[in-house]
């Protein structure tokens, strides 16, 4: 399938559904995005969410500024609409097909409707610009200036950082619920605890972590907290 936005061909990954059933997604590396076919997101099984969160974290990169085109449906050509949608307190945009053959949608867009995203908090932002001028937008790859702007000038999103408590709660029922019948690990919880304070130390430290920077340039704020989580997923094997 090609991307509806960037017509690259699309890397097809085959993840498991509800009951077993299998399910093919389509992912753009280029545009750091996926198509889901229709209702495809809500029938991931725990264990394919898992695996999602994964690669996005092994392959995010920065985002690249989309052109002004929606983009047509790869079923049935019609231009896609964009969409504004809420989860909890969470507003998260994708294009999606009028007919409802699915959806087009970043990867941060897909954060931050699994509640993976919070804004930096004021002490962050100052630490940032201490170190920083400029950081590309986690949404869109817009250059945002520290020194005039919080918020992308291009797309409006806030600063913002992969939520390692709420990524420390999800993953944990994540891997409970994919082992109805098994024990989980009683050492997982204080791991993933362990991930947490290593991701808040090293933006904390920004510029004594070398590796923390050199996330935040390759890949953004999100992105970087997307590898060290990555990095997590690879030490478990």
């Amino acid at each position: 399938m090609d991307c509806p936005r960037c017509l690259a061909l699309m890397t097809e990954e085959t993840l498991q559904g509800h009951l077993g059933r299998p399910l093919v997604i389509d992912l753009c590396y280029p545009c750091q995005a996926f198509w889901f076919d229709s209702h495809e997101s809500l029938r991931l099984s725990p264990a394919s969410t898992l695996k999602l969160f994964r690669l996005i974290g092994e392959r995010i990169a920065r985002s690249q500024p989309s052109g002004s085109g929606a983009g047509r449906c790869p079923r049935c050509h019609t231009t896609l609409r964009p969409t504004v949608d809420m989860q909890r307190n969470t507003r998260f945009e994708y294009l999606r097909c009028p007919d409802g053959h699915g959806r087009w949608t970043t990867f941060y867009s897909f954060l931050r409707e699994k509640d993976f995203i919070r804004p930096l908090s004021p002490e962050q932002l100052d630490r940032l610009r201490q170190n920083v001028q400029s950081v590309d937008c986690s949404n869109c790859g817009a250059p945002i200036d520290l020194t005039r702007a919080t918020s992308c000038g291009r797309c409006g999103s806030p600063l913002s950082m992969l939520d390692m408590a709420r990524a420390e709660q999800l993953v944990a029922q994540l891997q409970k619920a994919d082992r109805p019948d098994s024990p989980v690990d009683p050492s997982l919880p204080s791991r993933l605890a362990a991930t947490r304070r290593q991701v808040h130390a090293a933006f904390d430290s920004f510029e004594r972590d070398d590796r923390w920077r050199g996330d935040v340039t390759s890949a953004g704020l999100v992105g970087a907290g997307l590898k060290s989580l990555a990095r997590w997923f690879h030490s478990l094997g």
